[in-house]
């Protein structure tokens, strides 16, 4: 079964990391005040990336080197993602 590491942006534009194997409910749950008590503080707003993995524990290692960065990097990783993704479309 397939895990998600994601990246969400908060009202605060502050970076909330995790991991699901649902995204789209899990963001649900956050954004109904059901999800991680940092989301109940700060609200998110979006989904900023998403990166597959094929277990829990290779989700759980990136979540924790993610976790290690600087909010200036996470964005930056989220845009190479939305670049790398885009040039993907155009071929």
């Amino acid at each position: 079964m397939a895990w998600y590491l994601y990246l969400l942006e908060c009202k605060d534009r502050s970076i909330y990391t995790g991991i699901a194997v649902d995204v789209e409910k899990r963001f649900q749950q956050h954004a109904s005040g059901k999800g991680a008590r940092y989301t109940r503080a700060h609200a998110p707003l979006r989904l900023l990336a998403t990166v597959e993995y094929p277990d829990r524990s290779s989700a759980s290692k990136a979540e924790y080197a993610m976790k290690q960065l600087s909010p200036e990097e996470k964005r930056a990783f989220c845009r190479s993602r939305r670049k790398a993704k885009k040039s993907r479309k155009k071929k």
